[in-house]
């Protein structure tokens, strides 16, 4: 009985070292962890026949070794002759900076390659959960680590690159048919022609990417359960079409920079507007202006609009250009359901164009809004002006300035800011780094 009760407080205690693992730093726990598992195997065999330890399930053993860092959880392997070998029920790996940082400072060792080999191919079973961290790495080793990878139904995949060039990735990826969620970073993403999409896979997200010579957009209409696209500063052949992304009808976030789209598409408000009407589902909202220049075009009247959109972020905008501006106010009128709105502007020119008449009529569900790279131009102030007096339920307007923003021009804005009527008794505009 004694040792039954011993038992459960020690399974309490693993649980609660392993959650406390997002609030101490990872080596006080890993070191709680093991210290815990020798007093558990002795004082067991004080009090049973076997040993609790060498006895636990599986899934809690996996559970446990999951919330290590990779290097502590094949340290595992001193505890007992029973443990040698634990570390390979791993089910997520995260190869990251540091675990290169222990090889090097610690084992003194610079053959990562043939290291990360032998590990991922140690692993049994499924593995959840993938991250590598690439730097400066031979490529081979790198599509030897997928081929192994490919083997073990690896579900969610992230692969960083932080070398100077791009990787080229291996045809071994398009094998993981069991993705559901698949980041790459700085790679070269070139599928075969028979390949017929990922059937399971949930989220996508490509930056500083470059595709091969298979249509992109051809390739991510393929994946028909796709609920997440961010598409960051990638380059393909074709390029992206509108028309291809208005396919995804699962679709319920989108981010994507505007100079990856289709060059001899002209690309207008209106065309914006019609990409979610085909995304009924769509939740969260991200578009990058930089480096793009919006083309001027009637904006026709849709119908009351997009309830599900929740979530808006407008990146380098360029608010003293009247097209953007006029964009950016049609987009609060149209998103009646929009709750947080982040904008982070570009530097406005000193030749702003003229201030486009609103329509203060219409009310927005805006909570939270915020202003990032706030220079204090008078576009800007409309703006804030308009989003004050259309949204009764505004709770707060974070406004970063400029690092150079002179500071009695901020005071002199904020005063100005501070004065303007609110639709909302609870709104507060909250000025940061001044």
């Amino acid at each position: 009985m004694e040792f039954m009760e011993r038992k459960c407080v020690y399974v309490w205690h693993i649980y609660g070292l392993c959650m406390s693992w997002l609030f101490i730093p990872s080596v006080y726990v890993a070191i709680n962890i093991c210290l815990l598992v020798r007093t558990m195997a002795r004082q067991a065999s004080e009090f049973a026949p076997e040993n609790f330890i060498s006895t636990m399930p599986d899934n809690v053993v996996t559970n446990i070794l999951d919330r290590l860092p990779l290097q502590v959880a094949v340290r595992t392997g001193i505890l007992s002759k029973h443990w040698r070998f634990k570390w390979t029920m791993l089910s997520q790996l995260s190869i990251d900076e540091e675990f290169f940082k222990y090889l090097i400072l610690e084992k003194g060792v610079n053959n990562f390659g043939e290291i990360i080999s032998k590990l991922i191919f140690h692993l049994n079973g499924t593995i959840t959960k993938c991250f590598l961290f690439l730097y400066e790495m031979d490529v081979e080793d790198i599509n030897r680590w997928i081929s192994i990878l490919s083997k073990k139904k690896v579900i969610d995949l992230a692969i960083k690159n932080w070398s100077k060039t791009q990787v080229d990735l291996s045809t071994h990826l398009f094998s993981c048919l069991e993705l559901k969620h698949l980041k790459l970073h700085k790679c070269i993403f070139n599928p075969p022609s028979r390949f017929h999409g990922f059937p399971n896979l949930l989220s996508l997200e490509l930056r500083m990417v470059q595709f091969g010579i298979s249509d992109f957009g051809e390739f991510f209409t393929r994946c028909l359960l796709l609920e997440i696209l961010n598409v960051d500063h990638s380059v393909s052949k074709g390029n992206i079409k509108l028309d291809e992304i208005a396919k995804l009808k699962n679709l319920k976030v989108l981010s994507l920079s505007l100079c990856d789209l289709d060059t001899q598409t002209i690309i207008s408000s209106h065309n914006i507007f019609e990409l979610v009407g085909f995304l009924s589902k769509l939740q969260e909202l991200g578009l990058d202006f930089q480096d793009y220049k919006l083309a001027d075009g009637a904006l026709m009247e849709f119908p009351t609009a997009f309830p599900r959109l929740k979530a808006l972020k407008l990146s380098g905008i360029d608010l003293g250009n009247g097209i953007m501006l006029s964009c950016a106010f049609e987009m609060i009128r149209h998103f009646p359901n929009l709750q947080t709105l982040d904008l982070e502007i570009t530097a406005i020119q000193r030749n702003a164009d003229p201030i486009p008449e609103v329509d203060y009529h219409h009310t927005s569900g805006l909570r939270s809004v915020v202003f990032r790279s706030f220079e204090g131009s008078e576009s800007e102030v409309s703006l804030i002006n308009y989003i004050l007096a259309c949204s009764p339920f505004l709770k707060e307007i974070a406004i970063h300035p400029r690092v150079d923003l002179e500071h009695t021009k901020q005071m002199m804005f904020a005063r100005k800011l501070l004065k303007l009527p609110r639709a909302s008794p609870l709104a507060e505009i909250d000025f940061y780094h001044f």
